[in-house]
């Protein structure tokens, strides 16, 4: 079972209690009115006292969309960067600056598409960075072409006769790539959003938080089923380690496993099936039965979506890793010397 990230303490703490005003920049927020960002903005803006760290080690990093311009909004250090490219600057900081705790805010255009091989990397090398992934289906800072967690036959500028692309899938590929932590939750859940990051801190190595977030010009409504108190009762399926995974109107549907094909099945609540419903391991070594709870999310309903940490699992992490055999190296060879690397044993002379 995971334990709080011990990497945590190799960062500063703050000298004085901080609250939520001291990470508020003096930067105008600028997001469309009503847009999801602001919710999570919030919530981070509220979470990170908790954390007790020194502002000035902590850092943003972005790539490119509506989501990316987090930094600005962080009284924090704090870096705009390139398209796509935000986990492996990220990686490149976290790894050389271990007394820093470094949080990546990407979207699911910036992070899925042009960004997916970096993204996938930064998971399976298991870096201590956090990453937050704001997933509204949708271009946004580009005016409303499709995305690749669009579903099919979206209808948008980019695809007036439907998308022919299957969509992403965010907690399925971060699984697959070997994250050791995944996440899911709602811009709009402010206290299930809090709990999540909250986790996502505490793990030794890199967090994926996927934050269904909504875009109100854009898409609006995309995830009206998981917010409508009515009817997220009967689809929000909500995990807690440890629990019985049911859901619904007093606990209604649980979720079972197929005896035939293994796979999970959501079902009625009876007395003769109570004994099958599945418990919730997010600690299990194997990510068979995540990856299985990552797909009843329904790509066009979003019936029986699961939100909460669907894996928390301990693996080697990469800084911690590269340090001691950075260490290794010195014991035996001593210092490097940089120059005469950079110039290496060939020698050429060049005769006139």
């Amino acid at each position: 079972m995971p334990e709080t990230n011990e990497l945590l303490q190799l960062v500063p703490k703050a000298e004085a209690k901080q609250s939520m005003k001291d990470f508020k920049s003096d930067q105008e927020v600028r997001w469309c009115p009503g847009c999801g960002d602001y919710a999570v903005l919030a919530a981070v803006q509220g979470f990170m006292p908790d954390l007790g760290l020194a502002k000035e080690n902590i850092v943003f990093i972005s790539g490119i969309g509506c989501s990316s311009r987090f930094p600005y909004y962080m009284n924090t250090y704090g870096m705009h960067s390139i398209h796509g490219r935000a986990p492996s600057i990220a990686t490149g900081l976290a790894t050389s600056r271990r007394d820093l705790s470094v949080w990546v805010v990407t979207g699911d255009g910036d992070a899925l598409s042009i960004g997916g091989n970096h993204l996938i990397h930064a998971l399976r090398r298991n870096v201590n960075l956090k990453i937050l992934l704001f997933n509204n289906r949708i271009y946004g800072l580009t005016k409303g072409q499709y995305s690749p967690t669009s579903e099919l036959g979206k209808i948008t500028k980019s695809t007036p006769m439907g998308s022919l692309d299957a969509p992403f899938n965010p907690v399925s590929l971060a699984i697959g790539a070997e994250a050791s932590f995944v996440a899911r939750t709602v811009d709009s859940d402010r206290k299930h959003l809090t709990s999540v990051l909250r986790a996502a801190a505490d793990h030794p190595g890199t967090a994926l938080v996927e934050i269904y977030q909504n875009c109100n010009i854009f898409n609006d409504g995309a995830f009206e089923v998981l917010k409508d108190k009515d009817q997220a009762q009967e689809a929000v399926i909500r995990l807690e380690h440890g629990r019985p995974i049911v859901f619904g109107a007093e606990g209604s549907k649980g979720v079972v496993r197929d005896p035939l094909t293994g796979d999970l099945q959501v079902v009625a609540v009876t007395e003769d099936n109570k004994s099958q419903i599945l418990v919730h391991d997010a600690h299990a070594p194997s990510p068979t039965t995540a990856f299985a709870l990552s797909r009843l999310a329904d790509a066009d309903t979003l019936h029986h979506t699961p939100i909460g940490v669907l894996r928390s699992v301990e693996r080697p992490v990469y800084d911690t890793t590269m340090a001691e055999q950075l260490d290794t190296a010195v014991e035996r060879h001593g210092k490097g010397d940089l120059a005469a690397l950079l110039a290496g044993n060939d020698n050429w002379t060049v005769v006139g």
